[in-house]
């Protein structure tokens, strides 16, 4: 995997979504947008908890075979977004308590989210078939 290390700023967002098409710019297009949200998703997510709001290191790493495999490390406070319970959402956006919807939106965009903790580190995997 080659992999990229970066502050967890927010403004570092362009430079981790230029990371990751420079390995699935020869996918197609549907595909290409889907995985770009879910990376934009994730690293803001990050950017602005993993380090309680103070900058931090991200890891990200970029694989491309038969699937397109992207993590996330970072030593931030453990998280695990997978484990949170789904937004309802049949209520209305006033009615919704906050937060939740780009993890929600990340596992349905990709084919599957998998998190571990793991030498003091939070690690989010997401694959996408090439297809």
């Amino acid at each position: 995997m080659d992999e990229l290390i970066i502050e967890t700023k927010p403004k570092n967002l362009s430079r981790v979504l230029a990371f990751v098409e420079s390995h699935t710019g020869a996918l197609p297009k549907k595909s290409q947008y889907r995985i770009n949200i879910a990376v934009d998703e994730i690293f803001t997510n990050i950017s602005n908890y993993a380090y309680q709001n103070e900058p931090g290191i991200a890891v990200i790493r970029v694989a491309v075979n038969d699937a397109v495999t992207i993590e996330f490390e970072d030593s931030g406070v453990p998280y695990n977004p997978i484990a949170q319970t789904e937004p309802n959402l049949t209520q209305s956006a006033e009615e919704r308590a906050p937060g939740g919807l780009g993890v929600f939106m990340t596992q349905k965009l990709m084919d599957t989210v998998e998190y571990r903790r793991e030498g003091g580190k939070n690690i989010l995997t997401l694959k996408k078939g090439v297809s």
